[in-house]
């Protein structure tokens, strides 16, 4: 029985440790019949070696995506490695330490224009970069942690992921005409490396502790990559401008 990503080829970006939400979605997708290649920044090496425990071999490009020489050559790389592309995973977030961990009202602007760029304007510049790629449509599909609420400990990454969640409902609506899809899968705290870089990551995760009515699980990934993989599948070819919330229930509890 094929798989439900049979024949797509994927670009995935942000596969950096096993523990990513992106390293089980590349996995998913290979399984799922996809063939897919990922990019890395700022450290390949890193995400070549990681790559070698995917099922199937798989290329790895060097992408910053703030960076319109890297950008501007990606079509070129993609298409002599798979010919086009039927989906692009954004799993791409970044936000300097002064920005986190509870310095909200004091982080310069600098800072702030980082972690949008990075967290939020590169959904843009990913899906323009790739969209010579997708002549017969296709779906993006990026990754959120609720941006309505104000989270413990999550500052200026909060109104990034605001402004990354407003971003995909507008790319829906522009490329929509393109028959592409652009929607966001919204998941729960993970010990990823991301996670990580966050001071106080232990006190936003102990909230999904009290409130999730399922129970939620910091260490496995998978669910995630599983929403992620069927938003890239033709499952859903009517849905676009939406936020799938893959948190165990927790967004839908009031206290």
């Amino acid at each position: 029985m094929s798989g439900i990503l049979e024949g797509k080829r994927i670009l995935i970006t942000g596969v950096l440790t096993e523990s990513s939400i992106a390293f089980h979605t590349a996995k998913l997708a290979q399984e799922q019949g996809a063939e897919i290649i990922l990019t890395a920044f700022p450290r390949p090496t890193l995400t070549e070696r990681i790559a070698k425990k995917l099922p199937k071999p798989t290329k790895v490009i060097e992408l910053d995506v703030t960076n319109d020489e890297h950008l501007g050559r990606l079509a070129d790389v993609v298409r002599e490695e798979l010919g086009g592309l039927d989906g692009v995973v954004h799993s791409i977030g970044f936000a300097p330490q002064d920005a986190l961990g509870g310095n909200f009202l004091n982080t310069p602007f600098e800072s702030v224009a980082t972690a949008m760029h990075v967290s939020a304007f590169s959904l843009k510049s990913l899906t323009m970069a790739c969209l010579p790629l997708m002549q017969n449509g296709g779906s993006v599909v990026g990754l959120t942690f609720d941006a309505q609420y104000a989270w413990p400990q999550y500052d200026w990454m909060g109104p990034a992921k605001a402004a990354l969640e407003a971003t995909s409902r507008y790319m829906a609506r522009d490329l929509g005409k393109q028959n592409i899809r652009c929607n966001l899968i919204s998941a729960g705290p993970l010990g990823s490396m991301a996670a990580k870089s966050i001071p106080g990551f232990s006190d936003l995760a102990s909230v999904w502790d009290t409130r999730s009515p399922l129970e939620w699980d910091l260490k496995d990934p998978e669910p995630a990559g599983r929403g992620i993989v069927a938003l890239l599948s033709d499952w859903f070819p009517k849905t676009t401008g939406e936020i799938i919330h893959v948190d165990g229930g927790l967004h839908a509890i009031g206290a």
